[in-house]
């Protein structure tokens, strides 16, 4: 039974591990582009979350049709966002902008819960069954779903960033913008795009979560927790923020299983990935895979 019990713990931290790597490369995706931490990514899960939720429940629609509606919305929340709030504040100090996001993490975290209130809303039943099947361990679909739409994604993102003119744009705005500039590659326009990309993406983990555990303000909890996927794997690594997300939400279900059989701490599912957060930091600060950068003063 505890055998069991630890390779179907196992098995979630798996697929969650892959959400996590998804909203980490949208992380990696913005300060890559723009060298700038987003502090609100987790607001972006629950914006996303609330739209799809909204969609399905008060319009009444399917959720076939709305789930790939909520990207577009996103895309476009994405992209307004970076031209309105953002775009004004290129040439400031680094340190202004991510006090920004900061403020629309708050924000956001407001008006949502002004709009939908604070109440945890279920989504209604979108598979026929409870739970599938895998191997003789049970899974909700849902989770199903975001393994497959996750792995996808991250497919799309190799291919987009190696053979698109867009992706290939990126990674030389990355390197250097003003090289970028004198190539005749609109900066402006990979920001945008850098932006709406991580919207949408992180759209589609909040959809996820807030199908499992329904969709309130604590979804936007959700960032907070892949921060450490993104330092472990490297804050200026896509390869990285995967492994480093499939490394946290490994961890994070073995540290519930140890808990729950030895310890009975109560609380080191949530707090396991950052002692290793801050052990990271210590021993190697650019993460598994990021650049390691010398600077002279």
């Amino acid at each position: 039974m505890s055998g069991n019990l630890l390779t179907q713990l196992l098995l979630n931290g798996l697929i969650v591990g892959t959400l996590y790597g998804v909203v980490a490369m949208c992380f990696v995706l913005i300060y890559k582009s723009t060298q700038v931490v987003n502090f609100a990514q987790g607001e972006f899960l629950l914006i996303g979350a609330w739209t799809c939720w909204w969609l399905v429940v008060e319009a009444g629609l399917p959720f076939w049709f709305s789930f790939p509606l909520t990207f577009v919305f996103m895309m476009v929340f994405g992209i307004a966002l970076q031209m309105v709030v953002l775009r004004p504040l290129i040439g400031e100090p680094i340190i202004s902008v991510i006090m920004v996001t900061i403020g629309m993490s708050l924000f956001f975290q407001s008006i949502t819960k002004w709009i939908f209130g604070a109440d945890v809303q279920p989504f209604p039943e979108i598979f026929p069954v409870k739970a599938v099947d895998v191997f003789g361990l049970q899974v909700q679909p849902a989770y199903l779903m975001s393994l497959v739409v996750s792995v996808l994604v991250m497919i799309g993102f190799a291919w987009f960033f190696k053979y698109s003119r867009m992706g290939l744009a990126m990674r030389a705005t990355a390197f250097n913008q003003q090289v970028a500039q004198s190539l005749g590659i609109s900066v402006k326009n990979v920001f945008a795009m850098a932006w709406a990309i991580s919207a949408m993406v992180s759209a589609l983990a909040g959809v996820v979560v807030g199908m499992v555990n329904g969709v309130s303000g604590a979804l936007s909890f959700f960032g907070i927790k892949v921060f450490p996927a993104v330092i472990v794997g490297g804050l200026d690594s896509i390869i990285g923020a995967i492994v480093g997300g499939l490394i946290i939400g490994l961890l994070e279900n073995f540290a519930e299983y140890v808990d729950g059989q030895w310890l009975h701490l109560g609380n080191l599912y949530t707090v396991a990935p950052f002692y290793v957060l801050i052990i990271i930091l210590m021993i190697k600060p650019y993460g598994l895979f990021g650049t390691h950068k010398i600077e002279r003063v």
